[in-house]
């Protein structure tokens, strides 16, 4: 386990296109930590600079180009044996020059959809996610006697661009009867013909038989030995502690849920963690991870502040549809 005491690391890093959408990796020197692996181009943060200033020198100094430093991406605590790390990753908006390895690394320009299959240090596989899969996880409540207007209601959220969907409806899946499964293949229609990713909460069964991902429940984590699902279904988990954490991502779960970070309007008496507490937790793994618990999409910037893949929500993503 790594010890939490142990010295902070800040490094910047940059995500830099070419004129095709392209975006360039750095491969990682023999002598290095982490050798052989590839990460976006950038380095440490001296004492006294702004970030800003750190990865316009750095990418300087490595890459030989100039840049103009635009939003940030994502910022992602990892903790490592022997130290802890933050790397704050930024857009590139602008740069001039004819980027080159000045320290003898190689360097490749990898179109987006590809670069989850370049093998990368611990912190940036979140970084990859923040730029490839969706910023909102919508979790659809529980239906009520109108199955038709729950579904005008997801279509309503499809159409707001929620792209990526847990199906969860604890209440009428528990029962006897064929209308969950129904409504969930009426629900898995309409999120592909979205083109959104759609998730089945908890039934493996049902989420093979509709060829969906699954989400499973903390308590499964503990019985499942091997994935439950093909393994070119998107397979996550809901989590609350480290050690359900490293259940899912030793399992090969594609992403998690963490929280609740803040009291919600079902559990208002429940204190949330907060976002330091999420923050640590994001530090003893390296999957994506959606905050959860009384947020909407005004919580985006802070959630990825703190490293989080983004929010996940039932009422916010909902209710604005």
């Amino acid at each position: 386990m790594p010890n939490l005491q142990s010295r902070l690391v800040e490094v910047v890093a940059g995500v830099i296109r070419d004129a095709r959408g392209r975006i360039l990796l750095s491969r990682r020197t023999e002598g290095r930590d982490l050798a052989g692996l590839w990460e976006f181009p950038g380095g440490k943060r001296e004492p006294g600079e702004t970030a800003e200033a750190a990865l316009s020198r750095e990418l300087q100094e490595e890459l030989g180009i100039e840049t103009e430093v635009g939003a940030a991406l994502i910022r992602v605590p990892q903790a490592y044996p022997d130290k802890r790390l933050v790397l704050d990753v930024r857009e590139i908006r602008a740069w001039r020059g004819s980027a080159r390895g000045r320290e003898g690394q190689a360097l490749m320009w990898v179109p987006p959809h590809k670069l989850a299959s370049y093998a990368m240090p611990p912190a940036d596989r979140p970084v990859v996610a923040a730029l490839e899969q969706a910023d909102r996880y919508l979790v659809t409540p529980e239906p009520g006697d109108n199955d038709d207007e729950w579904l005008a209601a997801l279509s309503r959220a499809l159409a707001a661009g929620v792209r990526r969907v847990q199906l969860r409806a604890p209440e009428l899946g528990a029962g006897d009867g064929q209308r969950w499964p129904r409504l969930a293949a009426a629900a898995v229609k309409r999120c592909r013909a979205a083109k959104a990713e759609v998730l089945i909460n908890g039934d493996i069964a049902l989420a093979n038989a509709l060829g969906a991902g699954l989400h499973l429940r903390a308590a499964q984590l503990r019985e499942l030995g091997e994935r439950p699902i093909a393994a070119g279904a998107v397979l996550a988990a809901s989590c609350h502690d480290a050690d359900e954490l490293r259940a899912a991502q030793a399992l090969g779960c594609d992403f998690a849920v963490v929280g609740s970070i803040r009291p919600t309007p079902s559990h208002p008496s429940v204190l949330g963690i907060g976002w330091e507490a999420f923050a640590a937790l994001r530090e003893s793994v390296s999957l994506p991870i959606y905050a959860i618990g009384g947020l909407g999409p005004g919580d985006l910037d802070e959630a990825r502040r703190h490293g989080a893949q983004g929010i996940a929500a039932i009422r916010s993503l909902w209710a604005t549809a």
